[in-house]
């Protein structure tokens, strides 16, 4: 079963079993505007939970993407080093970032479901 869970940084990490899917949410992607490159993380790389992983540049901002777990990244999106709008069109599915393995799904505690997020982005 995939469960769905939200950072503070308006990231989110769709996991199944030890592995997590990471993007950006549609409040995140609205807040940057047009986005026009995405810069990816190495497959094999290994972050700590909260280090910055990937950039995302706007045409208003530059934007780093956090960890939101520790663990190793297991793949990337290739497709948005072509088509970076992708993020835009559809940043909670076919906007995805990374994969990674999950060290310790202790790390998924401090975030948030879907509700608590909703009360955090909402006006």
């Amino acid at each position: 079963m995939t469960e769905i869970y939200f950072s503070k940084d308006h990231e989110w990490i769709k996991v199944d079993g030890d592995e997590g899917t990471v993007g950006i949410t549609t409040h995140a992607q609205e807040q940057l505007g047009d986005v026009v490159f995405v810069e990816l993380p190495e497959v094999d790389a290994e972050f700590a939970k909260g280090d910055e992983v990937a950039v995302v540049e706007s045409v208003k901002a530059a934007s780093e993407i956090y960890a939101p777990v520790s663990g190793t990244i297991i793949a990337v999106n290739e497709v948005l080093g072509e088509e970076p709008g992708k993020v835009n069109a559809s940043p909670e599915d076919d906007g995805w970032f990374f994969k990674i393995k999950i060290n310790d799904k202790g790390d998924l505690s401090d975030l948030m479901g879907e509700d608590a997020y909703k009360d955090l982005t909402s006006d």
